[in-house]
């Protein structure tokens, strides 16, 4: 009974989790689901893939929808003896996204308690890390991904703390499942960014040690950290080796070619070019966002209502009321460092005020460690703009240049800060001496942050590059006014937030303050602290994730988010196996939704494929207007690329807004005989020589292609392929029979030995080709395709896609789930047993 009692408030807790989660996104109540422009890309790309498993109810492991053809490793791809996913689907028993903010709470819930927090501020803390306004602007837009390997992180932190308390069971067993559960969620970058947080507390903890000479403790600490791994690594393994081997396919891996689409040299070391790694960099001073939501405009769609200078100056310039109603409610305000941001990284000014109570008044040192997480995150979110550190840590730290978009790595800002505000408000109530003292240096500091802010506002320009879009787009006259008002709509919101800021900073210090008067019973101050804590971050969230009919739509929208237009419905007459191009954008999944693209919507796309579109295809439809016959729609001359790619039907955007099918009437099909192989030594020779190459008759194939296959298949095609003996014969045929995206089959007819280039892309891991049952060497050939030597006659050609990684990694993750099974059977039996010898 009493361990009931004990654990009471947690019930009441969880309970409270659940209500807030569901009452937050309450139109999934309603059999509604929450519409992620990401989750809309990746539904398209996932079509192929999804149809398959619904008809044949296995897993095809590859797509031949996206990018001309990749593995599904990345696309959601389902794996045997996949247990760990089966714990948390029992754990994500919410409808989504309200899945993801319960993981968050309880998360973060159980963290605090390992804290020693009360279950009242453990809870209020909770709230405060779930309605992060990132945490809960990422599933607005779709990073489901990100967001569920955010929601573990407090897990494995609390694991790792209890494992160097010498918890060694329940330590143990929570850093296997909660790391496990990690890898599980499949976004590395967010895990490798806890890497960070958990070395400054590895640090500080065997600090802790060596100082209370008790490193023969540390033996059990590192066994039960290799054990903990080893099974959750295991338990991941299929996901794990999939993943590496994909990787350098992917543009995550490092580029062959050493020089760049617009010719310069290509001289990084970094698997992707510096650019494109801190394209999304943290301004310096628009990191104070994280204290004042609209420090810098918020967003790039905010809006700012009537009041605003903005619907002012629309209304004078003849304009309707309902024309500036659209723009000043999504004006352009922000005026950071970063491209575009959907929403501010605001963490909650009572959770600042907090954090800084921490640093004055908690006595455990531990919170240095937190404190050195949060701000070695904030100096690398700056990305270029301290590019010393950042280039430092892009070519010299493992696995730093796999990752894009560093702004995220405030994410550890973002769990420290909330971790650092519980301490602050549990040391406050529980060390009453120099109480006083530390509150009134909180309150110097961060209402001091406030006021100085207020008095530098004329430091500021409230400008920004991209507003010279606007004096081109309205004209210099009316651009220049424009952006005078959209300035002056920054400036108040710069004001406002501020005062807003320093309001909640005061209530919060007023309720702490009554407390030490008197006048306040703690429970009472607490409440009220926690109350205006969530709320603030609450109201905040509301104006970029809302539960209006836009954000949330009916399941049929969500779930079949594309409907064909009659360019679409005119190519999909068209039965036989061919690639589309979408012009006006491949970087996008609409076009896989009906169609074998050549594009697709994935941070880790096909390194190759990419690069022949930006060195070579992109620039040949340059001029593709003067190569369409109006009256037919149709190319008027070849394009020998896009022949090769079997790209069948271009769709092209006319005047009105809607695509029209071009068809290409000279693509070579899917595969075809060539007379000539043209051997070079290099990826640049390749790329360069595809620019020009007849890809009808002629073929460039890697020497290191050749030497590859020269011991592994026979001789003979080794030697045919080296000394180019193929003979041109006009009557050789070979035709696609069966398709399947995993299993395709061709028959072949030829008087004489030959080599044939099948317009599928080549991947060397999985893919395997038979030539009447007998397996033969593929060939990587014109850049991305796959080349078969093909003997005289007739025969039947077979590529099946059955990975080897899938069938290890499974093996694997059997094993080591029966192993985090046992572990966890024994440590409930060790448990119970001291309890009964207690």
């Amino acid at each position: 009974m009493k361990q009931l009692q004990k654990f009471y408030p947690h019930f009441l807790a969880i309970i409270g989790f659940i209500t807030i989660s569901l009452i937050y996104f309450y139109p999934v109540l309603q059999g509604k689901k929450i519409f992620q422009s990401d989750i809309v890309q990746y539904t398209g790309m996932a079509k192929e893939q999804n149809d398959f498993r619904a008809e044949y109810h296995t897993e095809p492991y590859w797509t031949n929808s996206a990018f001309g053809g990749m593995p599904t490793y990345q696309m959601g791809a389902n794996y045997p003896h996949d247990y760990i996913g089966k714990l948390d689907d029992a754990l994500r028993f919410l409808p989504r996204p309200a899945d993801y903010v319960f993981l968050y709470f309880l998360g973060f819930y159980a963290l605090l308690l390992v804290f020693r927090a009360d279950p009242l501020k453990a809870f209020f803390g909770a709230l405060a890390f779930g309605f992060s306004t990132y945490l809960i602007v990422i599933l607005g837009v779709g990073h489901n991904a990100k967001a569920h390997a955010i929601a573990y992180m407090p897990l494995v932190v609390a694991g790792f703390i209890l494992v160097f308390r010498k918890r060694y069971l329940h330590g143990g067993i929570l850093t296997m499942l909660a790391v496990a559960l990690e890898i599980n969620a499949n976004h590395f970058q967010m895990t490798y960014y806890l890497l960070f947080l958990l070395l400054a507390l590895g640090v500080y903890l065997l600090y802790k040690l060596i100082k209370e000479n008790d490193l023969k403790s540390l033996p059990k600490i590192a066994g039960t950290f290799v054990v903990a791994i080893v099974l959750a690594v295991g338990v991941n393994a299929t996901s794990l080796l999939a993943t590496k081997e994909y990787t350098d396919f992917s543009m995550r891996g490092k580029s062959e070619l050493t020089f760049n689409a617009d010719g310069s040299k290509n001289d990084t070391t970094a698997s992707m070019s510096h650019d494109y790694i801190t394209e999304y960099s943290y301004g310096i001073a628009e990191s104070l966002n994280l204290i004042a939501p609209r420090l810098f405009g918020g967003s790039n769609t905010e809006n700012i209502g009537k009041d605003s200078k903005l619907y002012e100056f629309i209304i004078n310039q003849g304009g309707s009321d309902e024309d500036a109603r659209q723009f000043s409610e999504s004006a352009p305000t922000y005026w950071g460092d970063q491209p575009m941001v959907a929403a501010p990284a605001y963490i909650g000014v009572i959770v600042f005020f907090l954090s800084v109570l921490a640093l004055y008044h908690d006595k455990r040192k531990i919170k240095y460690a937190f404190l050195a997480g949060a701000l070695v995150s904030l100096l690398l979110s700056w990305g270029k703009n301290l590019s010393g550190l950042t280039n430092f840590f892009i070519e010299y730290v493992p696995l730093y240049d796999k990752f894009r978009a560093v702004s995220s790595i405030q994410v550890i800002l973002e769990l420290c800060l909330p971790v650092l505000a519980i301490m602050g408000l549990q040391s406050f109530f529980k060390e009453t001496e120099n109480q006083k003292k530390s509150l009134l240096y909180t309150a110097a500091t961060s209402i001091g942050l406030i006021v100085l802010l207020f008095l530098a506002k004329g430091m500021f320009s409230f400008a920004t590059a991209n507003d010279s879009y606007y004096t081109q787009a309205y004209g210099k006259e009316m651009g220049t006014a424009f952006v005078e008002a959209l300035k002056a709509d920054r400036a108040s919101l710069f004001m406002a937030d501020l005062l807003r800021s320093g309001f909640f900073m005061v209530v919060a210090f007023g309720a702490l303050w009554f407390y030490i008067k008197g006048k306040l019973a703690q429970n009472t101050a607490i409440i009220i602290v926690g109350v205006f804590m969530v709320g603030d971050l609450f109201f905040v969230d509301k104006n970029y994730v809302s539960n209006t009919p836009h954000q949330f739509r009916s399941a049929r929208e969500v779930d079949q988010p594309f409907e064909p237009t009659p360019a679409d419905e005119e190519i999909l007459k068209d039965k036989s196996i061919y690639r589309v191009y979408e012009l006006q954008g491949r970087l996008q999944g609409r076009t896989s939704y009906f169609h074998k693209s050549v594009g697709g919507y994935s941070a880790v796309r096909p390194r190759r494929y990419d690069q022949l579109f930006d060195y070579i295809v992109d620039k040949k439809l340059a001029d593709l207007g003067s190569n369409i016959d109006p009256t037919t729609l149709s190319l008027t001359k070849n394009i020998s690329i896009l022949d090769a790619l079997n790209i069948k039907y271009l769709l092209v955007e006319v005047k009105d807004g809607q695509s029209v099918p071009i068809t290409n009437p000279f693509t070579n099909g899917n595969a075809w005989f060539v007379s000539e192989l043209k051997e070079v030594k290099s990826a640049d020779e390749e790329m360069k020589a595809l620019d020009k190459l007849d890809t009808k008759n002629v073929a460039v194939i890697n020497k290191s292609e050749t030497q590859l296959y020269k011991d592994t298949f026979a001789t003979a095609a080794y030697a045919a392929i080296k000394e180019n003996s193929f003979k041109s014969d006009s009557t050789a045929t070979i035709k696609l029979t069966t398709y399947k995206p995993n299993h395709i089959e061709y028959t072949s007819n030829n008087a004489n030995d030959g080599f044939a280039v099948f317009s599928e892309t080549y991947y060397k891991d999985g893919w395997k080709a038979t030539i009447d049952g007998k397996e033969t060497g593929i060939f990587r050939v014109d850049y991305v395709l796959r080349g078969l030597v093909i003997p005289k006659g007739n025969h039947k050609i077979e590529f099946k896609f059955e990975p080897q990684v899938v069938k290890t990694g499974s093996s694997i993750a059997l094993f080591s789930s029966i192993g985090m099974l046992l572990v966890i059977i024994g440590g409930v039996y060790i448990d119970q047993k001291k309890k009964k010898q207690a």
